[in-house]
C-alpha cells in the first residue's frame, strides 16, 4: 500500500468518484481545491488505466507533515531540515514548492511557500549546475516536489515526466491580458508548447506551423509571437490586429477542401477544431504527407457528448489508431489549465 497525491481539475469533478475506484484509493483526503490523497495498492493505474487521462499531476507521497503551518512555530526551519534528512541521500536534482490551493487570494501560503523553498535550498545546498528555474530541469531525472497549504505539507519525489509537469501541481500558467489576447486559446497553446519541452527541443525560430481552424486567432497571434511562420485556415475570418505579421498567410478555406501549394512543407500541425474529433484527427492526417519527418502535431481531443470514462477512452482509442495508421508516433497527453472538457495530444511524425 503506497500514498499518493494527484490533481483532478474541476471541470471533471463529475468524474471523481470513478476515477478514485479505478484506482483502488482508499483513506481518500481532498486537499486543496483539487488535490486528493489516498493510499493504494495499484499504483500502476495512475498512469496506466483509464483514469489516467483525468489526473494532471502526481506525486507518491515519501513525507507528509498534517498540520496548520500558520499556527506552527518555526515551521520553515522545522520542515527544511526535516526534509533535508529525509531526501537527501535520494539526490534530488532540484526541490520545487507549490500551493495545493493556488487559486486562494490568501496571500500567505504563497509567500510561505516561496520562504520554505528559499530555506531548504540553503540547507541541501545544491551545486552551481543545479536547475535555477523548473524549464531548467533534466524531466527524467528526479526532482523533490512539495505541496503546500493549509491542511499541511507533502512532499515526495519525481521526474517531470512521471509527474506530468515541470511545475508543481503541473504545467505552467499562462497569464493572459485581456487588452492584447485575441482569445483564451493564445495561452492553452503557450502552455502546450511549455508541456512538450519535457519530451523534445523546441522548434526553431521560422519554423513553419499548418494551423487548422485558427479563427479567432488566439493561437495563431502566440506562434507568430515566437517567430514562427503560420499557414492559418479557416472559413471564418482572423483578428485585424494579425494583418500587419508578414509571417502569416491565411487563407479563408474550409479545411476539409485545402490543398497545400506544390512544394509546401511544415514543420508542425496545430488543431483546434471543433466538431467531431474522428472528422478532427482526419483532417490532420490527410495533410501528414506535407509534415517534414520528426515535425510535430498538436491536436485538441475534444470530449463533447461522451459522458463516461469508457466513453471518452474509446473516443481516444479511436483517434489514436486514425494517427498511428498515418505514421503519427504518439508521444503524450496531458489537460491543461485553459482546455475545457478536452484533452491536449502530441505526436510526432517518424
Amino acid at each position: 500500500m503506497s500514498a499518493h497525491l494527484i490533481r483532478i481539475s474541476e471541470v471533471f469533478s463529475s468524474y471523481t468518484r470513478e476515477i478514485l475506484e479505478i484506482l483502488a484509493a482508499e483513506k481518500v483526503k481532498r486537499l486543496g481545491s483539487e488535490y486528493y490523497l489516498f493510499q493504494t495498492e495499484h499504483a500502476e493505474r495512475i498512469t496506466n488505466s483509464p483514469a489516467a487521462r483525468f489526473i494532471r499531476w502526481h506525486i507518491p507521497v515519501e513525507h507528509s507533515w498534517p498540520c496548520n503551518p500558520e499556527k506552527m512555530d518555526g515551521f520553515i526551519e522545522k520542515a527544511a531540515q526535516t526534509i533535508y534528512y529525509k531526501f537527501e541521500s535520494l539526490n534530488p536534482q532540484t526541490m520545487l514548492v507549490g500551493q495545493l490551493d493556488p487559486s486562494s487570494t490568501k496571500r500567505y501560503y504563497k509567500a510561505l511557500a516561496s520562504n520554505f523553498r528559499g530555506r531548504a535550498l540553503q540547507v541541501f545546498e545544491f551545486p552551481e549546475r543545479a536547475p535555477k528555474a523548473a524549464e531548467d530541469q533534466n524531466s527524467s531525472r528526479k526532482t523533490l516536489f512539495c505541496m503546500l497549504g493549509k491542511e499541511g505539507l507533502f512532499c515526495g519525489m519525481a521526474s517531470p515526466k512521471e509527474s506530468n509537469g515541470f511545475y508543481p501541481g503541473g504545467t505552467k500558467y499562462i497569464s493572459q491580458n485581456a487588452e492584447d489576447t485575441i482569445s483564451r486559446a493564445g495561452a492553452k497553446v503557450a502552455e502546450a508548447l511549455h508541456y512538450l519541452g519535457m519530451f523534445r527541443p523546441d522548434l526553431p525560430e521560422g519554423s513553419h506551423w499548418l494551423e487548422l481552424g485558427a479563427s479567432p486567432g488566439g493561437m495563431t497571434s502566440e506562434l507568430l509571437k515566437r517567430n514562427y511562420r503560420v499557414t492559418a485556415i479557416d472559413r471564418a475570418p482572423l483578428d485585424a490586429r494579425l494583418n500587419a505579421y508578414k509571417a502569416l498567410t491565411f487563407l479563408r478555406d474550409d479545411v476539409s477542401e485545402f490543398i497545400p501549394p506544390r512544394g509546401a512543407r511544415y514543420d508542425a500541425i496545430l488543431s483546434d477544431m471543433n466538431g467531431p474529433p474522428r472528422q478532427a484527427i482526419a483532417h490532420v492526417t490527410r495533410l501528414t504527407d506535407f509534415l517534414n519527418p520528426g515535425g510535430i502535431v498538436i491536436f485538441t481531443l475534444k470530449t463533447t457528448g461522451a459522458e463516461s470514462i469508457p466513453e471518452i477512452d474509446s473516443l481516444e482509442k479511436e483517434v489514436l489508431e486514425i494517427a498511428e495508421k498515418a505514421g503519427l508516433t504518439f508521444v503524450a497527453r496531458t489537460h491543461l489549465t485553459y482546455n475545457r472538457q478536452e484533452f491536449t495530444l502530441f505526436f510526432e511524425k517518424a
